[in-house]
């Protein structure tokens, strides 16, 4: 290992080979804590053609590779194991802007720009990028893409693979894809860019992306409302589109127990509190006086517990910033067993209702934080308080799992709706993904990589 150790250093320059264990450590654990591993080292190369002559020096000596970007996984998919034997590859170095086309309503970057230097780049050109995480400000393009990431605006944009109009790809051999196109249509043989997408690094490492821009909304109005019911939210959800079209750009539903959550952990911000809370987004060309002013006289029509209009953008973003601050109050409060799932909208309030219902019968006293994009289908569902003592939560994952996934696969839903599969799904994968599909997938898998050596052990494993 010695000697592979001095190759890749002559290749991306010693300093840009980390070997000591403090420094490695940052790469070695994921965003949650849950997943550690131990890389042999981890390699932080500059340039497409840096990348290429690290996977192809990784393959000829049989050594794993392990994709990583901002390291925001919350599955584990970009983890080493504790083998001591697999290379992380942190593409953070990639960050040069090949290409601005505002005309075309494209951007081409490197893997390695965060999603906010993203957005802040087509900001600047009068146009807009509109994937919203609230991990932007260090999740990369590269994982973005590699999980086929959703957010806060499906609704009116769709995924990172609808935002994508093409990629640049090392594969696992060494060979370069390019495929960087900023071209909407092309029928000239299947569009194999989207077998990169949602991959997770098992295919091969996401150097560059051309992504698709949008002209700049110069109007929105931003609602929160509360309503009586999940059934009641997503009659709205059809209601307002018809009567706005795809101005509607969010559509967030709320719990009780999340709002409760935020008014204890952020006194004093929360307007109200009800049986279910809607964040909900217009956004149009024009001017907002008008666009609120459409969205009011849609809203006094409707049967309402309570609800609060944007009077300004500062109002606007504390309202965001409550959607937001979700995830990391729920961690204040103390563990729980996540899911990110979806199911089509309109089974939303009968999964809730079902699915919630199994739960409590299973674990009396349970208490479930659901919350998410209602308007794409994709929840946050996450449990706590299966039993008295929060330390043994985790003891009861696989059973919580068993319940939370059979309800999902009934109403025909999916089990990793934005997170990816990574690690912690996998074992779910294989009950509940079609055979063939997962054939299918597998198959691809060995086509590329018949060694392995592109993040091993994750989902695509044999």
């Amino acid at each position: 290992m010695e000697q592979l150790l001095h190759e890749l250093a002559a290749l991306i320059g010693p300093t840009h080979l980390l070997t000591d264990p403090a420094d490695t450590e940052p790469h070695a654990v994921d965003w949650r804590g849950r997943y550690h591993g131990r890389p042999l080292a981890v390699a932080l190369p500059g340039s497409t053609a840096e990348v290429a002559a690290l996977v192809a020096l990784c393959r000829d000596r049989g050594v794993a590779i392990v994709p990583q970007g901002g390291n925001t996984s919350t599955c584990g998919g970009a983890t080493p194991d504790g083998s001591g034997r697999q290379l992380v590859v942190n593409l953070r170095r990639l960050r040069a802007v090949r290409r601005l086309d505002p005309d075309n309503n494209s951007l081409t970057v490197e893997a390695g720009l965060t999603l906010a230097e993203v957005q802040a780049l087509a900001e600047g050109a009068g146009r807009l990028f509109p994937l919203s995480l609230a991990s932007e400000g260090s999740c990369q393009i590269g994982g973005n893409l590699s999980t086929n990431a959703g957010g806060l605006a499906v609704l009116r944009y769709g995924t990172m693979r609808d935002l994508t109009l093409g990629l640049e790809v090392v594969l696992p051999d060494g060979q370069v894809l390019n495929a960087l196109r900023g071209l909407r249509k092309d029928t000239s043989g299947l569009d194999v860019k989207q077998l990169f997408i949602g991959a997770e690094g098992q295919l091969g490492l996401i150097t560059a992306a051309t992504l698709k821009l949008f002209p700049l909304p110069t109007a929105r109005a931003t609602a929160w409302v509360g309503v009586d019911s999940a059934r009641t939210a997503i009659a709205w959800l059809a209601a307002l589109q018809a009567a706005f079209g795809d101005r509607l750009t969010t559509f967030e539903l709320i719990s009780e127990v999340c709002q409760k959550l935020l008014d204890h952990h952020h006194p004093g911000q929360l307007p109200f509190v009800a049986p279910w809370a809607l964040l909900i987004e217009l956004s149009d060309s024009g001017e907002t006086a008008a666009l609120e002013e459409r969205l009011v006289n849609w809203l006094s029509e409707q049967a309402m517990v309570d609800g609060v209009m944007a009077q300004s953008e500062s109002e606007r973003q504390r309202l965001w910033q409550l959607r937001e601050a979700l995830s990391e109050t729920q961690k204040r409060d103390g563990p729980s067993i996540k899911h990110d799932i979806g199911v089509p909208t309109s089974m939303i309030p009968a999964f809730l209702e079902q699915c919630g219902q199994a739960l409590k019968t299973a674990f009396p006293g349970v208490r479930i934080v659901a919350f998410g994009h209602a308007g794409d289908g994709n929840l946050h569902y996450n449990v706590s308080r299966t039993r008295p003592d929060p330390a043994a939560l985790f003891d009861d994952e696989p059973a919580v799992n068993a319940i939370v996934y059979e309800w999902v696969d009934r109403f025909g839903g999916t089990l990793a709706a934005e997170h990816g599969v990574g690690q912690l799904k996998t074992p779910w994968l294989e009950r509940y993904k079609d055979p063939a599909a997962l054939a299918l997938m597998r198959g691809i898998k060995q086509l590329l990589d018949p060694r392995g050596l592109m993040n091993p052990g994750k989902w695509l494993a044999p």
